[in-house]
């Protein structure tokens, strides 16, 4: 099928990838996180936003503003995008969109249940929750006790029921449990992801793929890290790895065994995709990790508008308006904490 999408791709697909395109042209530039980050207070930010795709979201807003105000607005606007998208979307690309907001679902279950444990209020805990992964029953995921009782009450209605079947147990949830049981979910749903995105074939298939293996090593890095000094073994470490990526299998074998960052850069200087990544690092850091990786998710996402006739780009696009509004959300702290110095210690620029 390589090579035949231009013929049949516009018929149902050309309409909403010019749609999806446009918005791309509407990201912030360098220039605006430029003027952005030299505000000195968040009414200086709304007045920039006003003058980009941000400005009817904010303009009815009364000072002064609050952090949460400007990434609310901001997600709400990347939610009415999705949903025009959604419904203008016939099949497979309507099944296509659906599966970018699974990840999100899995973060607002997780979000509660953690908020439940520690006796948070359920209301306060739905307002903290995004948006895209909201589903009906949301709100009773605070009665479960074990995740026995969590699949049976609540998801086993949902999209995300069928990655349940790994880890249903009846250990009571704590928050290792809940981490577990988080990293088990993500490994289901991205390897579903890259199987249907196999499926589809095509461009598709060839950029798809590529992001979703980035996607996955960096949450095999992002795992070993954060379990070395905790009572995680080495099997159950290689357990939450996806079976496919670059790092699949050999440099799972490496990761599962590391005992510290520094051996995680050992394992990871074998493969030249992630060697330019950790190059940035000094020896024993990682604080810096997240945001190099960040670099280079948005590298790839930006390639993916490159080639046409294919689906990633709409992924490519929530992806990367995802990272413009943790943009924003650093520099809206930054400015109101009178910590300037610090702004561009996070800021991933787009374009």
């Amino acid at each position: 099928m390589y090579g035949f999408e231009a013929m049949t791709f516009n018929i149902h697909g050309g309409y909403l990838e010019a749609i999806v395109r446009g918005h791309r042209a509407g990201l912030l530039t360098a220039a605006d996180y430029n003027n952005l980050c030299q505000c000195e207070t968040l009414d200086d930010m709304k007045m920039h936003l006003s003058a980009t795709e941000y400005g009817p979201y904010l303009q009815n807003e009364p000072s002064p503003l609050h952090t949460t105000t400007i990434v609310e607005k901001c997600t709400l606007k990347l939610v009415d995008e999705y949903k025009h998208m959604l419904c203008q979307a016939t099949e497979p690309l309507s099944t296509f969109l659906e599966y970018i907001t699974y990840g999100h679902m899995i973060d607002n279950v997780v979000l509660i249940v953690t908020g439940t444990l520690h006796e948070r209020d359920v209301q306060e805990l739905l307002e903290k929750c995004h948006p895209l992964g909201m589903f009906d029953s949301i709100a009773t995921l605070a009665v479960a006790q074990n995740m026995r009782e969590l699949y049976r009450l609540v998801l086993v209605d949902t999209p995300l029921a069928p990655y349940f079947s790994e880890c249903i147990t009846s250990e009571d949830l704590d928050d290792m449990n809940i981490e577990i049981m988080r990293n088990t979910l993500y490994k289901a749903y991205l390897e579903d992801f890259y199987k249907f995105c196999q499926k589809l074939g095509g461009a598709t298939a060839e950029i798809m793929s590529d992001l979703l293996a980035f996607e996955a090593d960096r949450r095999a890095v992002n795992i070993t890290i954060n379990s070395i000094g905790t009572e995680l073994t080495r099997d159950d470490r290689r357990k939450l790895y996806s079976n496919f990526g670059l790092l699949y299998p050999y440099g799972h074998e490496e990761l599962a065994v590391c005992e510290d960052i520094d051996q995680v850069r050992g394992a990871m200087e074998k493969y030249p995709p992630y060697q330019s990544i950790f190059s940035k690092l000094s020896y024993g850091e990682s604080q810096m990790l997240d945001k190099a990786f960040y670099e280079e998710e948005v590298k790839r996402l930006c390639l993916a508008f490159e080639q046409q006739f294919h689906y990633g780009v709409f992924f490519a696009y929530m992806r990367l308006r995802e990272q413009e509004i943790r943009n924003l959300m650093w520099i809206s702290e930054c400015v109101a904490q009178n910590q300037k110095s610090r702004v561009h210690d996070s800021v991933v620029f787009i374009f």
